[in-house]
C-alpha cells in the first residue's frame, strides 16, 4: 500500500536534524510560537536554488513581520550549508536531510525520477499544513506565495479574534 502524500489541512510529521551550525533544529519547538515556511531545494549553491535562498534572505524581515520562520532542507552536507550561508549571508536555518529521510516523509516528489524536487510548505501555528508550492522552475514564485499565504494566514487569525 502506498503511503498518502501530506495534504493541506493534515497536521505535520514533527522531524529533528542538524542545522547548518551543528545544532540540531525540531520542527515541532517552533508550533504554537510561528508560522513555518519549510522549502525543500535540490542543491546548495546552484543558479535556481541560490535565486531562491537570495529572494528569502531579501524577504527575511517580511516573513518574520508576518509572524514566520524560514527553514531551507536539502540533502547538502552541514559544511556544504556552512558555504552557503556564509556567501550569501542567510539569515534562516538550513537543514542537511542527507539520507533524504525527511523529503521522503513530506513526499517530496523527485523530477524526472532523479532530481530532488523543488516544494515549500506553508504551515501555520498549529502544526497545519496551510499550502503547498511545487515546481522546480519557478524559484522566486515560491517566496511571493508563501508571503501572500502567509498574509491571509494571519488575516484569519485576526478576523477570529475579533468575533
Amino acid at each position: 500500500m502506498k503511503e498518502e502524500a501530506i495534504k493541506v489541512g493534515d497536521k505535520v510529521p514533527d522531524f529533528e536534524l542538524e542545522r547548518q551550525d551543528g545544532g540540531f533544529f525540531r520542527l515541532y519547538d517552533l508550533i504554537g510560537k510561528k508560522n513555518i515556511v519549510l522549502y525543500f531545494y535540490p542543491k546548495d549553491s546552484t543558479p535556481g536554488c541560490t535565486k531562491q535562498a537570495c529572494e528569502f534572505r531579501d524577504q527575511y524581515e517580511v516573513f518574520q513581520e508576518q509572524g514566520a520562520e524560514v527553514i531551507g532542507i536539502s540533502s547538502d552536507s552541514v559544511a556544504s550549508h556552512q558555504k552557503f550561508e556564509k556567501a550569501y549571508k542567510l539569515p534562516f536555518t538550513l537543514l542537511s536531510d542527507k539520507d533524504g529521510q525527511i523529503r521522503k516523509l513530506y513526499k517530496v516528489p523527485r523530477k524526472l525520477g532523479l532530481l530532488p524536487g523543488r516544494v515549500t510548505y506553508i504551515i501555520d501555528k498549529e502544526g497545519v499544513l496551510r499550502y503547498i508550492f511545487n515546481s522546480m522552475t519557478k524559484p522566486l514564485e515560491h517566496v511571493s506565495t508563501a508571503l501572500e499565504v502567509l498574509r491571509e494566514i494571519n488575516s484569519e487569525e485576526k478576523h477570529y479574534k475579533k468575533v
